[in-house]
């Protein structure tokens, strides 16, 4: 089943439960997903579905630090529920461990020696670690091995 089809199956099965998170939370994925289709014109493959998915929890968690500055407790929790969600549409994250690994093999294949590199190495890797690490966490262990 495709992805796009599970979002529809799970809002509809949110709806009749009530509850209300949820059907938000996959309605607006659903028109984020909607709008780049007819941004582009096409249709969005699992990958891209999941490209987009991966977008909407990175603007969910930007938002966490705003909300906890302006003592918003209450839309934190609200972020943190919906970042549940959203997660569990994605491929199981990499460990720390496993992505260490995937990144000195790709600074082995590439031939990177220092921060110079650092481009080569990200665009080799996001398509290996697509969805499954956060981009800042995968630029960040880069940074501490390419030192």
């Amino acid at each position: 089943m495709s992805l796009k089809v599970k979002l529809l199956q799970d809002m509809k099965t949110a709806m009749k439960e009530k509850d209300i998170l949820r059907k938000n939370t996959v309605q607006l994925v659903r028109a984020a997903i909607l709008q780049e289709e007819k941004d582009n014109q096409i249709e969005l493959s699992d990958d891209d579905i999941i490209k987009v998915i991966a977008s909407q929890v990175k603007k969910r968690r930007s938002s966490i630090p705003d909300y906890e500055k302006s003592g918003r407790a209450d839309m934190v929790e609200e972020l943190n529920n919906e970042i549940k969600i959203l997660m569990s549409y994605l491929p199981e994250q990499l460990s720390d461990d496993e992505l260490i690994s995937i990144i000195n093999e790709v600074i082995t294949e590439v031939s990177a020696s220092s921060m110079k590199d650092m481009g080569k190495v990200m665009s080799a890797i996001l398509p290996k670690v697509q969805g499954r690490a956060d981009n800042k966490k995968v630029s960040e262990i880069i940074r501490n091995t390419l030192k």
